[in-house]
């Protein structure tokens, strides 16, 4: 582990003595970086075209295993607001951020969020809860009105009916859900993401992997886990948009249970895709999570 964080400072570090040229820029464009791309949604939805928003890791990419670019390490050294998720999820960023010299203010989206644990560690997960989400928006809204006053009213506009929009969807979907029966309540999926989404509405979710997708499960641990199906059962088994899907597919085999579909757990769709938004991302997971719960199991 030492080894590769040496490894990755000294990336960065050549990253950025590539990039530190001088670069002509628009002085009223205020440049705003968001760690991964729900964050950047989040961001954009709240700033409309008042800001340029970069996105460091982009639609359908692993945030947890990511390694940084050159064209990163510019945006970083270049942006005046970054915004990043915090509670351990980006490994990279703190390095990224430093050995840019950027003079940017750095935000982290998750404050006020009280975390959640899995097996001891924190869940950083924290936008899997819509109800989560509103804090993030309040907090992106907050920090870019100290940055732009003289539009304060505007980008609380934006995050007042974007707020509005999550908060709908939250008591809708906990509406829908809140008559399914217990035994139609247990989800799995490829790694543990979705333990804010599980305390929201009432699910249980297990995973063969924990919190980071880097771990792989023991074979012990994997044995286990259908072990555990096998005599429990479970009513819904998903891969995810970023994730290989051979561990689900295995389970699948092994216990019998159908794989339902795709769940988009760390990062939106690329375009084209049904997730390409934080809130399409969260109608689309709910939808299918809502349609293989309520389904009733084939006999």
């Amino acid at each position: 582990m030492t080894l590769t964080k040496s490894l990755y400072a000294g990336v960065v570090s050549a990253c950025f003595a590539l990039v530190a040229w001088p670069v002509p820029a628009d002085e009223d464009d205020i440049k705003i970086v968001a760690s991964f791309s729900i964050l950047g949604d989040m961001v954009e939805q709240v700033v409309g075209d008042l800001a340029t928003v970069t996105t460091i890791v982009g639609p359908d990419a692993d945030a947890h295993v990511y390694q940084p670019s050159v064209a990163d390490a510019r945006a970083v050294a270049e942006a005046d607001i970054i915004f990043v998720n915090g509670l351990g999820f980006e490994t990279w960023s703190d390095t990224l951020i430093s050995e840019s010299g950027t003079e940017a203010a750095v935000h982290v989206a998750t404050d006020g969020i009280t975390p959640i644990k899995v097996d001891g560690e924190t869940d950083p997960h924290a936008w899997n809860s819509l109800s989560n989400g509103v804090i993030y928006v309040t907090n992106v809204a907050a920090a870019v009105q100290k940055a732009l006053p003289e539009h304060a009213d505007e980008i609380g506009a934006n995050a007042d009916a974007y707020i509005a929009k999550l908060t709908a969807l939250d008591t809708e979907t906990k509406s829908k859900l809140a008559n399914l029966p217990e035994n139609r309540r247990t989800v799995v999926t490829a790694h543990d993401a979705f333990g804010y989404l599980a305390d929201a509405y009432g699910l249980t979710f297990l995973a063969p992997v924990g919190i980071d997708t880097e771990a792989e499960p023991s074979a012990k641990e994997l044995a286990t886990l259908i072990d555990q199906l096998k005599a429990e059962g479970a009513a819904a088994l998903f891969v995810e948009n970023i994730t290989s899907p051979v561990l689900v597919r295995q389970i699948s085999e092994e216990t019998g249970i159908a794989i339902g579909g795709r769940l988009f757990s760390d990062a939106l769709s690329e375009r084209g895709g049904p997730a390409t938004s934080y809130l399409a991302m969260f109608q689309h997971n709910l939808g299918i999570l809502l349609d293989s719960l309520a389904r009733e199991p084939a006999t």
